[in-house]
């Protein structure tokens, strides 16, 4: 019986970190931005942010499961940053968000 009632609490954590841990589409294009090389940048990897492409702690109530990507530009330049949380290619776009799955998704909608 104790092992029963084990196996279902474990299966139950598992189901609710899956789904929490899905980002949504913020954006149905990428956000083009100059960074500077050295500088810690944190993408948003969740797609709940008010500052896109970048984090503003919201995934620690909306999406708790998931965190920002920090990364470290090598050089100044201009760069693509993903604005649909769908790129195999974090923080950079990959063009994914040009599938109909994202043209057609339901965004993420931005509280003022």
């Amino acid at each position: 019986m104790k092992r029963t009632m084990r196996a279902v609490t474990v299966a139950v954590l598992r189901a609710r970190s899956t789904s929490v841990s899905v980002p949504v589409i913020a954006a149905r294009h990428p956000y083009k931005v100059e960074v500077k090389a050295g500088k810690v940048y944190p993408w948003c990897s969740c797609g709940h942010s008010k500052k896109q492409p970048f984090c503003d702690g919201s995934h620690r109530t909306s999406a708790s499961g998931l965190s920002p990507l920090r990364f470290t530009p090598t050089k100044d330049e201009a760069v693509w940053l993903c604005g649909c949380k769908q790129t195999k290619t974090p923080p950079y776009c990959d063009g994914t968000h040009k599938g109909s799955h994202v043209q057609n998704a339901v965004l993420n909608p931005q509280p003022d």
